[in-house]
Parts: structure tokens; sequence; C-alpha cells
């Protein structure tokens, strides 16, 4: 049965919205262009670099270049499981409606594309970076980990990735004056076509998560709380690895007690830019803390608590349960 146009009506705009913002990465996006190794990628609101205070320009640069490096293909490593998720997704509209199912199908086609993006600018930055950088986390392997948790968990965690998408994109890489041409239109482009997602993410989310019992939403916070936790754990991985990686082949030479701060901010800002920034949105809260009674909203502070000293002005809180 089709669904009434007052149902259909989100989903009708964002299929607009998708015709209207669509592009291709070699066209528009890539343009036969390279990255200027000459100016940050991350801006510094983002990478933390200002918390390394004995970095020179060159090594602070760096720094900047090589967690976008990683920023990118921890995005197209998401994106491999969002996709999976959304053709599950939208086979519960399949023969329904059918206006939801093509604004899900549209959304699946473009989080593909956005996985051959990242790996075109991997291709690039492989090319004119410095050998040896290394990714701590292979994407199936990612992938597989977090779809064997149910629904309800896995677009919450979608939500949150597209949600800081956003706000990373509006609050710091297009307001910085001095980052790479390229880096900043890569992620205008991407920018276009995540905010529709994060639109389809919510309202995916709002439908599963009105059919939860109070036993089910406490299975379903155990899981997402669960997939928080292994998205840290592949954090820290890859902040040792891009530690190591930068202390190779930075022009600086660092003290011990340097190269502990430079690991540690590696750590920060990745717990700042994949978890914290996200959790921290008004809109994720809101979505997020709708069905929750207080105990669940407790639960849920309690397993960010350890994570929320990445906030760059210092240690915060989530919701305070009334």
């Amino acid at each position: 049965m089709q669904a009434s146009s007052a149902e259909s009506g989100p989903y009708t705009k964002v299929i607009a919205n998708s015709k209207r913002v669509r592009w291709d990465i070699e066209h528009d996006v890539l343009r036969g262009r390279r990255f200027d190794l000459g100016k940050p990628f991350l801006p510094a609101g983002l990478s933390l670099a200002g918390e390394l205070p004995f970095l020179r320009d060159a090594d602070r640069r760096f720094f900047s270049q090589v967690q976008g490096r990683s920023y990118a293909y921890i995005f197209g490593l998401v994106e491999r499981f969002i996709s999976a998720k959304m053709l599950e997704v939208g086979r519960e509209h399949g023969l329904g409606d059918q206006v939801a199912l093509e604004a899900l199908v549209r959304m699946t086609d473009e989080e593909i594309k956005h996985q051959a993006l990242f790996r075109r600018l991997e291709t690039l930055m492989s090319e004119d970076m410095p050998p040896g950088y290394a990714p701590a986390a292979e994407p199936n392997a990612v992938a597989d980990a977090v779809l064997a948790k149910g629904t309800w968990a896995v677009l919450a965690l979608t939500l949150h990735i597209e949600l800081f998408t956003q706000s990373h994109y509006r609050a710091s890489i297009a307001a910085e004056a001095d980052i790479c041409a390229l880096w900043r239109d890569v992620f205008l482009f991407h920018w276009k076509e995540e905010s529709q997602h994060a639109v389809l993410d919510e309202l995916e989310f709002q439908r599963v998560d009105a059919r939860l019992t109070t036993p089910q939403r406490d299975t379903a916070i155990g899981e997402l709380i669960d997939l928080v936790g292994m998205v840290d754990q592949m954090l820290q991985a890859q902040a040792a690895a891009d530690a190591a990686y930068f202390l190779r082949a930075a022009a600086g030479d660092f003290g011990a007690a340097q190269q502990q701060a430079i690991a540690a901010t590696f750590l920060k800002a990745y717990r700042w830019q994949y978890i914290v920034s996200g959790v921290m949105q008004p809109r994720f809260q809101q979505v997020l803390f709708a069905n929750m009674n207080l105990a669940q909203i407790g639960r849920v502070n309690e397993a960010l608590a350890p994570l929320l000293a990445a906030v760059p002005s210092g240690p915060s809180r989530l919701l305070e349960p009334a």
C-alpha cells in the first residue's frame, strides 16, 4: 500500500534535494586537482593542533594532514556499513511507501559514491604524502561487527555520524580560511548529500524507536554502548598508528614528553571528531533521548563520561536526568 502524502512528505523533499545537489567525483569535486601540501587539511578546531604549542608551522601543517587522511579514510569506512544498513531498512518499505523506498535507495547510491570518493582521495594522498601511513581498521571487518547489532543501535550510530558531519563542515571546515581548497571542496560536496541523509536517518530511527518496549530499549542501549566502545577501540588504534607515522615523517626532533603529548593529542582529537562532537549535538540528544526513561538516560551518560575529556574546552556532560 502506498503511504499517504503526509507520511511521504519528508521523503519527497529529500528526493527533490538529492536530485538538486547531486554531483560527480571527477567532474565536480576533483576537477583534475591534487591536494595542496602547503596548506592544512583539517582545521585546528578539529585537529586540536593548537594544543601542541611546540610544533613548528611545517609540523603543525603535517599534523593536520595526517589527521585529514584518516578523517577521509574513516568516513569511507563507516559508509560501508551505512549503505548496507540502508539497503536492509529500505526493504521494510519495499511493498509499502514507494517514496520512502526511493529516498533510501538514493541514499544508498550516494553512500556508495562517497566510498568511491574517499578511495580516490587515499590514492591521491598516498602518491604525494610520505610513505608509511597505515589504516588501522578494515572496512568489511568493521561493517560486520557493527551490523551484528540491532537496527536501533546501528541507526543511532549512523544518525550521530551524519549529524557531526554537518556540524564539522558548518562550524569548522567551511569557516576556515587557510586550508587546502580541494579539501574544503571535498567536504562541501560531501556535506550537501549528507544533509539529506541525516533527515532519513532521523525518520528511520524514530520509526524503529517508536516500536520498542522498555526492555527492548534497554537491550538496544546496551548495543549502542557496545558500538561506541568499538569505535573508540578503532580510534585508539588509528591514533597510535598516526602518531607513529607523524613522528617518523615530521621535520621536528621531539623529546619523550613531546612525543607523548603528540600521541595523546591524536587520540583526543579523534575522540572529539568521531564521538564527542556528535553526541553533544542538541538534535542528536533530542532524538536519542525522546523515548528513554531517566535510568536509561543515566546509562548513556555514564557510558560516555570517560570520553568527555576530549571536549577542547575541557570535560563536559551530556543530558542531566531531571
